[in-house]
């Protein structure tokens, strides 16, 4: 345990210790990524943000059923409901995206450096 108190403790060191201590360039690009909140859009903003996390979430079990059916897990019987399910799911997000004038990809938001959240559909 004390030896991942100390990893932790060693990473903290490395991170700069407030506004100050960032560089002026870095800093107008972390500005300029900022979230603009405007009162017009704040409900269309959090569906946008819900839905995402609903997709990533849709994904990331679609991902799991296909290794679960190539692993020889599930019945003819459960592999059928998990592909209704999922499409189901997909045709409600569609749905949603349509009734707040969102696409899918409007969905996958981009992370920077790490790149967007949603891998390629």
């Amino acid at each position: 345990m004390d030896e991942v108190a100390e990893a932790a403790a060693r990473a903290f060191q490395l991170l700069p210790a407030g506004p100050e201590d960032v560089p002026a360039e870095r800093e107008a690009r972390r500005l300029a990524r900022r979230l603009e909140t405007d009162p017009d859009t704040v409900e269309r903003d959090l569906i946008k943000l819900v839905l995402t996390l609903v997709e990533l979430l849709r994904q990331l079990m679609e991902r799991q059923a296909l290794h679960r059916v190539d692993q020889g897990d599930l019945t003819e019987e459960q592999e059928e409901r998990i592909g209704s399910t999922l499409m189901v799911l997909h045709d409600r997000m569609r749905e949603l995206c349509a009734r707040y004038d969102l696409t899918m990809e409007d969905l996958n938001l981009d992370l920077g450096p790490l790149g967007p959240l949603l891998p390629p559909s």
